[in-house]
Order: structure tokens, then C-alpha cells, then sequence
């Protein structure tokens, strides 16, 4: 954002970004500030990760969409108040810590006691040193039996340090403020910080928070501000109300916003209207709350601009400049998204089934995430989704699937570009935490996919660390394959590290499909006839259909079954009866689970109560023909 020339500040207001990698104890730790600043009232029922409102975030337990909230804080100088962004973990959602920075004037970094500097801490950590924003340190969870607090902070340091080294235009000043970074021990789960280190696995000597916010107060810098300057002020997230439609989330970097206000609006590619403000909000706690005026270095919701996007400025019309638009790391990963086109579509469960609403819909996910494009197929029903990262687009097709939709997806697909006339791919930086048995299968299992050791260390505990670089077609399916390789006791964590030259073929499953030859509802007798042919992932009685995949055929080929099939009745008694036969448990597959599954030729039909991957081609022998065609084209 553009240095103001003012020298006034706000100091009765703080701007902070919270960030850390996924499960550090950011919003645990939100939660802990709201409790002791008097944010709920004694009869309020406390909720655990207040801030993850939402159903998917509740459920996965990772926070996806950056949000704010207020904390008010008394001093000897008066009130002031603390507005905290609570940023997401994951790599896959980078946009929304991206935006969540172009709000703020300072970050919190929080870094587990145990786990030290992970992936996204290096990812967060880039952003906040290239914004040129103060960090303070918080070494979160220092009551965990295997904490190692000095080594964390000492690598924490470390990863400032080469991180600072590798940007441009780095200050000496700077550099001085990245060594001198305060250092705060917390639990947060118990509400209690120190700016003493306690000892390893203990919580800290002080029983509440007040070290952690005399810190914020003393080393985050107030907002510099402009009180009587023309109002400049960017558009940095959006929301909706039934009562005041879209609302716009806006940091006002100079000048004062009223509500009633005839102000500049400025769109992508310098279009200026005038629009009036109707609604003015700020936020208190958790609630949004009226309010007739804010000031430079507020962040505050407005109503009553119905196309406002983010990165659009509101200027003073009379001094109508735009203030840069916020910018995120280009995606890596995309998908096909279409009607449900299966001989089950409109049974699912959903009634938006047509490519009008799918392509309302998504055009509608491009206002509010700026991390996500939608670009137009060879088809009319089907568009290219492209975002960060497998769990950021799955997220999308979940809600979308909640929200009442019938999809078709696409097995994801790395976004290509072709540099100096070659093509190259995006690569990945892979951390891998396992035991120390499992390093000859984990090995074997990354060259596979084209992964390149980067570096070993042994901890002395039974456990090894590995650092790959691979190609991010590399990483489609593999998360259960590792977990599968290691019995579940593997940790993987991985970060965008740039493009390079295409890799060559990557073989990332090596079964087959289990495919119905014909529609009709699956029944006993077939499922114990076919038993031996794999693992299937339907169970008797449901509705299937010609090019379907049951199941997972060992081989690393498809197999075409008849999985309708009937016993046929004699009139012929047997002198025991039947006997009561036991079929395996079928394996159901999720959506994050099919996605992985699904091979180049298979797709995966969503709807709200299913999940079902099929072949692209549901015709048999028109899929032998396009196989006969391949191995052609191959041999040649």
C-alpha cells in the first residue's frame, strides 16, 4: 500500500495479522484474547474456534476464509482497539493470507514449541518481510511433553534471517528489526503468556494474556493516518446480508468514510462512478454494529454498492486516485467443472442441475476469492477451475455440493506455461515427518513420482525428516498413499517453490478400475462371485450404472464386470439351505478421496448424497476403441 507523506498516526488503533502454519493455535488463540478482554458476557456460551464459523471449517478443523474481529484494550493513554485477522494455515488458501495482509500493519507469527517453522511458515513469512511489515513471535503450545522451545526460536530466527537474505531491497533497519523480533511463550489453550521462557513441557509463570497485548500495544506501530487528507480506501474482502445484499470490507488508508457519503467508486481498469455509501458498520468482537463515521486506519464494512469487488478503491470524488490492486500468487492446480451429465443425474439429492446456475455460481465465487479463476472448455456445460492447490478447489465443489448442486468433476490438473519456448510445470517443496522404518517405502515411493532428496536429518527419537522437490503432479493421490506407507504416522507438509521444466510421465496409480458393464442395482450374489477381483466400493442394492467404477481392481488394469448379476432360481432344495455368507465392507470414497482416485479417463460425479467416480466415456466399446487408439498413437 502507498506511504502516506502525513506523519500523524493513529495510536488509540492496532492492525494485526495473526499467521501460522495449519493447527499452531491461531484461532485458539483469537479465541483466548476475546475471553480476557471482556468480549463475552458471563451468560454467553463459550465456543471453542469462534472464529471458524463455518460448517467445512468446523468439520476439517482448519480455518479457510480470513476474518476479522475487534478487541478493545484499556491503557493509561485511554482505550484503544486491536483489530485482529485471523489468516488461514493451509497453503492451498495463500490468497486469503495474501489479502488479509494488505489490511494490516504488523504480524503475529505463531510457530508451534514442538513442531518449529513448518512450510506455510516460510510461505507467511515471505509475504509479511516482502510487505515489510513488524513481526513478534509466538511460540505457541510450550506445555506439549515434546516441546523444544530454545531450538524453535533458534530456528524461527534462522528461517527470518534466509528469508530476509533472499529479498531485495532489504534495509539494514530492517534486518535490525527482524533480530531484535520480541519472543512471546504461550499456551493458549489455557489463556496464559510470558515473556519468560518457561521450561520445556511447562505453562507459563503468568496466568493470563496482558504480556502478549502490552507487546502488540509497544512493538506493532499505530497506523499512520490522515484524518482531514481525501478519503483513499481499498476494498479488501466481501460479505453478503439478506438485508443490505453485498457488504464490503474496506481499510481507509486516509480521509474520513460517513455513512450517506457520495464517494468515487474506482473498478479494475479505471472505471469511476460515483456511488453513495448507505451503511456504515465497525466491528465489535464477533458483531458488526452501526455506526455514522470512521477515519483513516479503520477497518470497516460498507453497504450499498451491489457490484463491488475486491481491489476496487472508494476516493473522495473530487480526488479520485486508485490505490494498488491486491495481487496473489498466480494458481497451480485445475480442474473441469460441469453439469451432471451420469444416467443418475437430478437423483442425487440436488435441484440445481443446469449449466446456468453452475456458471452463475461460479462467477459468483470469483467476486469473493481472489485466488480462484474460472476459464471457458470446448463445451458449453464445463469450465476450468484454477486455484492454489487439491483442497482449496475441493473445498469449492463441497460447498457447492452442500449448496444443492449436481457437478461433474474432472481429475485435477497441474497449470502449465510454456518459458523460452519449453513447457514447464509447477514443482513443490515437500516436508515429510515419518519413523524411521518407513524411509526405504516413502523413498521408493516418491521416485515414482519424480521426487528429488533435498536433505535428511535424523531427530535422535525414532523419527526422520525429508525434504523433496517434485513436480505438483506428483502430489495428486499421494496423501493417501503416504498414509498408507506409513500407517497414518507419516506428516507431510508441502509449499509452492516455482516453475521448471516438465518432468517427463508420472504413473501415480498403478490398479485399475473396477467398471459396470450395465446399469441396474447391484446385488449379493454378484459381489460374492466377484469378490476376488478386488476392492469394491459400492454396497448392495445401490443404483448402478454402464461405465460406473465399483471398485479397485489390484492390476493395473480395468476390468469390466457384471456386478448386476442374479442367482438363478431352481426348484432343486438344498438339504442344509443357504448359508449366510458375509461380504467384505465396501470402502466409501469422499470427495478429497475419489478426486485422488480417479485416473486421466475418469471423472467424478457430486451430487448432495453422492459421490461416484465413472468414466469419461460410459460406452463400453467405445471406450476399447479409444484404449486401441492410445496404444497406436503410442507405439508410433
Amino acid at each position: 500500500m502507498p506511504a502516506l507523506t502525513s506523519e500523524k498516526v493513529r495510536t488509540d488503533l492496532r492492525n494485526i495479522a495473526i499467521v501460522a502454519h495449519v493447527d499452531h493455535g491461531k484461532t485458539t488463540l483469537v479465541d483466548a484474547m476475546l475471553r480476557q478482554s471482556g468480549a463475552f458476557n458471563e451468560r454467553d456460551e463459550l465456543v471453542d474456534r469462534v472464529m471458524d464459523s463455518g460448517d467445512l471449517e468446523r468439520e476439517k478443523g482448519i480455518t479457510i476464509l480470513a476474518k476479522n474481529t475487534a478487541i478493545r484494550r484499556n491503557t493509561q493513554d485511554g482505550p484503544v482497539t486491536i483489530n485482529v485477522i485471523d489468516t488461514p494455515g493451509h497453503a492451498d488458501f495463500g490468497g486469503e493470507v495474501e489479502r488479509g495482509m494488505s489490511m494490516v500493519d504488523g504480524v503475529v507469527l505463531l510457530v508451534d514449541s514442538s513442531e518449529g517453522p513448518l512450510p506455510q511458515t516460510r510461505f507467511v513469512l515471505r509475504k509479511t518481510l516482502e510487505a515489510g511489515l513488524p513481526v513478534v513471535l509466538v511460540v505457541n503450545k510450550v506445555d506439549r511433553a515434546d516441546a523444544r522451545i530454545a531450538e524453535v526460536v533458534e530456528e524461527t530466527h534462522d528461517l527470518l534471517l534466509e528469508l530476509a537474505g533472499d529479498i531485495d531491497g532489504m534495509t539494514d533497519d530492517a534486518m535490525d528489526a527482524v533480530l531484535n523480533m520480541p519472543v512471546i511463550y504461550a499456551a493458549a489453550r489455557d489463556g496464559r503468556a510470558s515473556l519468560e521462557r518457561p521450561a520445556d513441557g511447562q505453562v507459563p509463570a503468568n496466568e493470563n494474556l496482558d504480556p502478549l497485548f502490552d507487546v502488540l500495544l509497544d512493538h506493532m506501530p499505530p497506523p499512520a493516518a490522515d484524518p482531514e487528507a481525501p478519503l483513499s480506501a481499498l476494498v479488501t474482502n466481501l460479505d453478503a446480508s439478506s438485508f443490505l445484499g453485498r457488504i464490503a470490507l474496506v481499510r481507509v488508508y486516509a480521509g474520513k468514510i460517513r455513512k450517506g457519503q457520495t464517494v468515487a467508486w474506482i473498478r479494475e481498469g479505471g472505471e469511476v462512478q460515483q456511488v453513495r455509501i448507505s451503511e456504515l458498520l465497525v466491528t465489535q468482537a464477533l458483531e458488526r454494529v452501526p455506526a455514522q463515521e470512521a477515519t483513516a486506519g479503520d477497518i470497516v464494512a460498507i453497504a450499498g454498492i451491489p457490484d463491488i469487488t475486491i481491489g476496487d478503491t472508494l476516493a473522495d470524488p473530487e480526488h479520485a486516485d486508485a490505490l494498488p490492486r491486491i495481487t496473489v500468487d498466480e494458481p497451480a492446480i485445475s480442474m473441469t467443472i460441469g453439469v451432471n451429465t451420469s444416467p443418475l443425474a437430478g437423483r442425487g439429492g440436488g435441484d440445481k442441475v443446469t449449466a446456468r446456475l453452475v456458471k452463475a455460481r461460479l462467477d459468483q465465487e470469483l467476486i469473493g476469492n481472489v485466488s480462484v479463476r474460472v476459464l471457458p472448455t470446448e463445451r458449453p456445460d464445463t469450465w476450468e477451475v484454477q486455484g492454489r492447490g487439491e483442497l482449496a478447489l475441493a473445498v469449492l465443489v463441497e460447498q457447492m455440493r452442500r449448496e444443492g448442486f449436481e457437478l461433474t468433476v474432472g481429475k485435477p490438473q497441474v497449470v502449465t506455461k510454456t518459458i523460452d519456448g519449453k513447457l514447464h510445470e509447477p514443482f513443490e517443496r515437500l516436508y515429510i515427518d515419518a519413523p524411521e522404518e518407513y524411509m526405504g517405502s516413502i523413498t521408493q515411493l516418491l521416485a515414482a513420482r519424480k521426487g528429488r532428496m533435498e536433505e535428511m536429518e535424523g531427530s535422535g527419537t525414532g523419527r526422520i525428516k525429508l525434504e523433496y522437490v517434485l513436480p505438483s503432479r506428483g502430489l495428486i493421490g499421494f496423501r493417501t498413499d503416504f498414509l498408507t506407507e506409513t500407517r497414518g504416522a507419516g506428516i507431510a507438509n508441502h509449499v509452492f517453490e516455482g516453475y521448471f521444466p516438465w518432468a517427463g510421465e508420472i504413473r501415480t496409480r498403478n490398479s485399475g478400475s473396477l467398471v459396470a458393464d450395465r446399469p441396474g442395482p447391484v446385488t449379493t450374489y454378484a459381489m460374492l462371485q466377484l469378490a476376488d477381483r478386488g476392492e469394491f466400493f459400492v454396497e448392495p442394492g445401490a443404483e448402478v450404472y454402464e461405465g460406473m467404477v465399483v471398485g479397485e481392481n489390484p492390476r493395473a488394469e480395468d476390468l469390466d464386470i457384471n456386478i448386476t448379476k442374479e442367482k438363478k432360481l431352481t426348484n432343486m432344495r438344498s438339504a442344509t439351505g443357504d448359508e449366510l455368507e458375509r461380504l467384505a465392507r465396501p470402502r466409501k470414497l469422499g470427495l478429497e478421496e475419489a478426486l485422488e482416485f480417479c485416473s486421466s479417463d475418469e471423472c467424478v460425479e457430486v451430487a448432495p448424497k453422492a459421490v461416484r467416480v465413472r468414466k469419461m466415456t460410459l460406452d463400453g466399446p467405445q471406450r476399447a476403441k479409444e484404449r486401441s487408439r492410445a496404444k497406436a498413437r503410442d507405439r508410433s
